[in-house]
């Protein structure tokens, strides 16, 4: 688990790119993507395949986003999230938010791996949800346990 100050870090960044959102606007991912835009940042969706995420222009790579990147959100199954996190690294991304989604695996170790050798802050497994202001019902709770453990 990151440091609580790698996580404030992260979400005082303006401008993000996030991979994981979907067309479809029902899915978690989207919810966690509209959060971090109503909160006032500049987001960059990247999708292989839509035009449009949310309204907001979608990039079909992380290479296509415009400057700046501060950071990128990950909500992937973790098979993809290393390839990700490659391209992030590559272009340079000095911050990635590897979520861990609700398949029910950890993030995988290489992706960590790559972001700490390549001194790139990672978040690794936690939910925006839990950490960006104003947090609100469960996910209030579920940052207690996570704070109890970090400081344990």
């Amino acid at each position: 688990m990151p440091s609580p100050a790698v996580i404030e870090d992260f979400l005082a960044q303006q401008h993000l790119a996030f991979v994981g959102a979907s067309r479809d606007t029902k899915q978690f991912a989207n919810s966690v993507y509209r959060k971090l835009r109503d909160d006032g940042r500049t987001m960059y969706p990247v999708h292989l395949e839509a035009d449009a995420i949310e309204g907001d222009t979608a990039y079909p790579t992380l290479d296509a986003v415009p400057d700046p990147v501060d950071g990128v959100v990950i909500m992937l199954p973790p098979e993809p999230m290393v390839d990700v996190v490659r391209a992030a690294v590559a272009r340079g991304v000095p911050r990635v938010w590897l979520h861990r989604g609700a398949w029910g695996k950890p993030v995988p170790e290489e992706a960590v791996r790559l972001c700490r050798e390549a001194d790139v802050a990672v978040v690794d497994g936690a939910c925006p949800f839990m950490f960006d202001e104003p947090v609100r019902g469960v996910h209030k709770l579920h940052r207690v346990f996570v704070r109890h453990r970090l400081a344990a």
